[in-house]
Parts: structure tokens; C-alpha cells; sequence
């Protein structure tokens, strides 16, 4: 079995924090691309997944987890996410609802399939190309489910912005507490955590970006993901000068 070490990083206070901005760059970012510059859904969309093919084939051939690279890949991931389900909406005619329990299906499908092959979901243990590219998978299928529902409860149950973000933020925060202090599971705490930042996420951007009248704060879809991203560019350098700072010997500590 080919190894690959330390392929993921370790679950941290920044890894939540930079999968949450991820997220909402991967909302912001969609719009402006097909929206803004007028590509439209098709060709962003075609346009993004090829660049994200190019991101996938280099994260493999990576000998270890670098903090640049893998948050790349995550932000590309969510783009696509995103069109895949505002394309399935907006071109094709797929309700957010069928598109909900489509991508909720298809998540399960792949979570069974990976535990079934590998008898573990923990992220820690992705050491193995084969685990890796499950991981990827459900990640795709958790991006594109977390923006329909997201704009499942915003748009189509008419919640808005901004109370779908605290729907999601306060299920993250009964899930933390669920954890820390009723021994939730570790792995399924992980992932149910892991699935709702993305809505969550997404939730923020569309809040942040849309204007009055649409029930956003009117930041536009530009100034937002500038500032998300100048966020996530400077917590992953932060985590890259981190990594490659030499770790000290006892004798070292003692002096």
C-alpha cells in the first residue's frame, strides 16, 4: 500500500477557521466569476473544474501535507462546488430541495464506501492514496450540498442570510458541545462539523456580498472575497513559516 504521511493537516482552531473562510471565498467567488465577469455558469464552471483536475493531480503528488497547496485545492473544491449546484438550479431546473437530497444521498454513499474499503473515517488516519481520494470526494459532494442548503433555508424557506448563518453556527456550537461535554463521537462530530461550516459558510458570503434589498450587507462579491482571501493567504503563510520551523531538541528547551 503506498503511504502518504501527514497528507492533511491537523484539526485546529486554524483549520476550522480557514475551511469556514474557504467556504465563504467558494460563494463569493462563484458569483463574481460567472455573474461579474460574465462567463456565466457554464464556462466558470468548466473553466474551474479544469484548474482544479491541475490543483488535484499536484496535491497527489505532494510527499507531505504543505499548507499552501492543500488550502488551494479546498478553495478550488468549493468553487466548483458551489456551480455545481447553482448550475443544477439555475440552468437545469433541480429544486434545492431535490438537490439537497441528492448531494445528502450521494455523501452517504461515498462515507459508506470509504469505511466499508478502509474501516475508518478519521482524518487523521488519511495516510494512504486511496483514503486521500476519498476525502476529496466527499468533500466535493460536502460543498455542493452545503450551498443548496444553505440557500434552502435563506431563499426557498425565506429565512434570510443571516438567520440561516445562526441556524448553522449554533448547530456547530451544540455539535462542539455535544463533544466536549456528552462524549460525542470524535469522528462523526468531525464531520457533522465539518459538513455545516460549509453552509455555514456560505450563508456569510451571500450575507456579506448581496445587496440591501436582497437581504446582504452590499459588501459585493469583489470586496468580500478579496478580504476573505487576504485572510486565508495570511493565517496559511503564517501555518507554512510554522511547519518549517525546526523543532527544538530537549537540550534546547532547557536552555
Amino acid at each position: 500500500m503506498n503511504k502518504i504521511l501527514n497528507r492533511v493537516p491537523e484539526v485546529t482552531i486554524y483549520f476550522w477557521i480557514i475551511k469556514v473562510l474557504a467556504t465563504t471565498v467558494g460563494e463569493t467567488a462563484a458569483d463574481f466569476l460567472s455573474a461579474n465577469l460574465h462567463l456565466g455558469l457554464g464556462v466558470t464552471s468548466y473553466i474551474m473544474s479544469g484548474v482544479l483536475v491541475i490543483a488535484l493531480l499536484k496535491q497527489f503528488k505532494l510527499k507531505r501535507y504543505i499548507p499552501a497547496f492543500f488550502w488551494f485545492v479546498v478553495v478550488l473544491i468549493s468553487i466548483v462546488g458551489t456551480l455545481i449546484t447553482d448550475r443544477l438550479v439555475d440552468e437545469f431546473g433541480v429544486s434545492l430541495v431535490t438537490t439537497t437530497v441528492i448531494f445528502s444521498i450521494s455523501l452517504l454513499v461515498v462515507f459508506a464506501l470509504w469505511y466499508s474499503n478502509e474501516k475508518t473515517l478519521a482524518m487523521h488516519s488519511i495516510n494512504t492514496a486511496k483514503r486521500e481520494r476519498f476525502y476529496w470526494i466527499a468533500v466535493l459532494f460536502m460543498f455542493a450540498l452545503g450551498t443548496a442548503t444553505g440557500d434552502l433555508l435563506a431563499e426557498f424557506l425565506r429565512l434570510g442570510y443571516a438567520q440561516s448563518a445562526l441556524i448553522f453556527g449554533a448547530s456547530i456550537a451544540i455539535i462542539a458541545i455535544a463533544y466536549y461535554y456528552f462524549r460525542m463521537n470524535a469522528v462523526l462530530a468531525f464531520w457533522l462539523a465539518y459538513i455545516l461550516t460549509r453552509p455555514l459558510g456560505a450563508s456569510m458570503g451571500d450575507l456579506l456580498s448581496q445587496s440591501a434589498t436582497n437581504g446582504g450587507f452590499g459588501f459585493g462579491t469583489v470586496g468580500t472575497s478579496m478580504l476573505f482571501l487576504s485572510i486565508i493567504v495570511s493565517l496559511v503563510i503564517y501555518l507554512s513559516l510554522k511547519q518549517k520551523k525546526p523543532a527544538l531538541l530537549p537540550i534546547d528547551r532547557q536552555n
